[in-house]
This record gives structure tokens, C-alpha cells and sequence, in this order.
């Protein structure tokens, strides 16, 4: 039963994007084909090259906030899980420390007007 309504459902989604596409207004102004930007005029190209620290530290963030989803998980169950999931938990935690001290000691976190100084060793 639950998987026929989700079928309607679809079906009603698909037919109303449909419906809008053949039944919607269209128009061509000089105005439709450029980007709106809060009604900035555009300066210069959207294609702009960013430093490579840039991509690090998003990097670096989306692992730590990974991690962090493994923490709540292990904190919404850490009565069950017992010792055990607090040594494993423990090791887990040092590990991150481990590697985010490492990775502050080579200067991968050196973001600003200077440079990352990345040392290949």
C-alpha cells in the first residue's frame, strides 16, 4: 500500500513539472541569459581561480564534520556500547588529534595574505 502511494505521488509531482513546462510563459529579454547577482552588476568572470589552502581547509572540514557524526552517533549509544566504546572511542579521538596536530606542524592550516608553507619531507 505504501509503495503505491508513493507512486501517486511521484506521478502527481511529474505531472505538475510537466504541466508548468507546457502550460508556463515563455519569454526572451536581453535580460534572461545573464546571472542575477542581488542586482549587482557583474564585474568579472565567475571563474575564478582560488588558492589551493582554500580547497585544504574544506577538505578538512568536511572530514572533521564526518567524524563528528561519528561521535554523536557513538554518544547517542555510548550506555550500551560500554568500556569498550569508550576506549575505542578514545583511540578514535586521539587519532584526530594526532593527525590534526600533524597537520598544523607542516602548515596545511596557514591560511591568510602569506602562503602555506607545505614542506615536502
Amino acid at each position: 500500500m505504501a509503495i503505491l502511494i508513493y507512486v501517486v505521488l511521484v506521478a502527481l509531482v511529474v505531472g505538475v513539472m510537466l504541466a508548468s513546462y507546457f502550460l508556463g510563459e515563455r519569454h526572451r529579454e536581453r535580460a534572461t541569459d545573464f546571472p542575477y547577482e542581488s542586482g549587482i552588476v557583474v564585474t568579472g568572470s565567475a571563474r575564478v581561480r582560488f588558492p589551493v589552502q582554500f580547497y585544504l581547509i574544506a577538505m578538512f572540514f568536511v572530514i572533521f564534520d564526518v567524524e563528528t557524526v561519528f561521535i554523536v552517533a557513538w554518544s547517542v549509544a555510548v550506555r550500551e556500547l560500554g568500556l569498550t566504546g569508550l576506549v575505542h572511542m578514545t583511540i578514535f579521538i586521539a587519532t584526530l588529534l594526532l593527525a590534526l596536530f600533524y597537520l598544523w606542524r607542516r602548515g596545511a592550516l596557514l591560511v591568510g595574505p602569506k602562503q602555506a608553507k607545505i614542506h615536502d619531507s
